[in-house]
């Protein structure tokens, strides 16, 4: 049977992401057993984040418009809005509108797993949940994190990032500080500078031909008096 042009793209790329997620599971199993990285303080799983009242509405503006356009009856968007408006976590949030919106559209995303782009491009934006310990691959394509309103699970995040002929780029908001460790240097990539109790993104690459950026709002001009 013939096939379609780049027809094996797709298989190539799943059996790509398995090699990743089993590759970051040796990775992480090593660096636990040297201590790094390292602290034995518990950090809250994403579900047992606290709720802001901004994620409520977030979730409170995809049921309008469920009720709206019909998806919705009053009944049951009177008490879905009572469960939105009674949340206390994420948790409690993340599943009131996962029968109205594809999983990409969510307002809300907990899901903290690996990030593989392999032979493709692959996103993770909008409202996450960045967790403290992040693993990445991108072999020929290219990862995008957008962190610009996204939820940092701790104020220093680690990316273990692999990069083969691969790109990782990195959008940051205000105040926030990414370094690149490498076995030989540390190097800053923001060009903002960032207070001393500032959140950092510590991308720990091992690359071949790989390509790490990093996107940051244009630094504040002061006003002249």
């Amino acid at each position: 049977m013939e096939q379609r042009p780049g027809a094996w793209l797709p298989r190539l790329s799943e059996v790509g992401e398995r090699l990743a997620e089993e590759w970051h599971a040796v990775r992480r199993a090593r660096e636990g057993a040297s201590g790094a990285p390292g602290g034995s303080t518990r950090t809250p799983a994403p579900h047992e984040m606290r709720a802001s009242d901004a994620d409520r509405e977030r979730i409170a503006e995809v049921l309008r418009e469920a009720l709206s356009d019909g998806r919705l009856g009053m009944a049951e968007f009177e008490e879905r809005l009572d469960v939105v408006y009674k949340a206390r976590t994420l948790g409690d949030l993340a599943g009131i509108t996962a029968d109205l919106l594809p999983a990409d559209q969510q307002p809300l995303k907990l899901d903290g797993g690996q990030v593989a782009a392999i032979f493709k491009k692959e996103n993770r934006e909008g409202r996450w949940v960045v967790p403290a310990e992040l693993p990445v691959t991108a072999m020929f394509g290219t990862t995008k994190l957008d962190l610009r309103d996204a939820i940092m699970q701790s104020r220093r995040v680690v990316i273990n990032a692999t990069l083969v002929f691969g790109g990782l780029e990195i959008h940051v908001p205000e105040g926030v500080e990414v370094i690149r460790v490498t076995k030989d240097k540390t190097v800053t990539l923001t060009k903002n500078p960032a207070a001393p109790d500032a959140p950092v993104i510590e991308v720990r690459t091992q690359n071949f031909l790989g390509e790490v950026k990093v996107k940051e709002p244009p630094r504040r001009r002061r006003g002249r008096w």
